[in-house]
């Protein structure tokens, strides 16, 4: 991949809780996927009652750390888009699929 925008979008975030989540709509830059192996975690989450990011934005998968996923490529996602839920922690990559 060569700029954000050839990153995959976050197509849904449902995670109310998260400062950066707007109406099911994640107003962060870009979302960092992290966890334990068969866990990818959103690690951007971030529960302050306070709204925390930017107006008008598509927000981007910035890194995956999940190397067991389908669609990790290089530390890259190469999903055509992810959605963000509740999981096995409080905000979870639901595009996540071990090999």
């Amino acid at each position: 991949m060569s700029t954000l925008m050839d990153m995959p979008a976050v197509a849904e975030c449902s995670v109310a809780g998260c400062s950066y989540n707007d109406h099911s709509h994640c107003h962060a830059a870009a979302v960092n996927i992290g966890g334990t192996t068969g866990d990818a975690q959103c690690t951007t989450f971030f529960p302050l009652g306070t709204k925390g990011g930017l107006d008008k934005v598509i927000t981007h998968v910035g890194a995956c750390q999940r190397a067991e996923c389908v669609h990790n490529a290089s530390l890259e996602c190469s999903a055509p888009s992810i959605r963000v839920g509740a999981g096995h922690e409080e905000a979870d990559c639901l595009t996540f699929s071990p090999r």
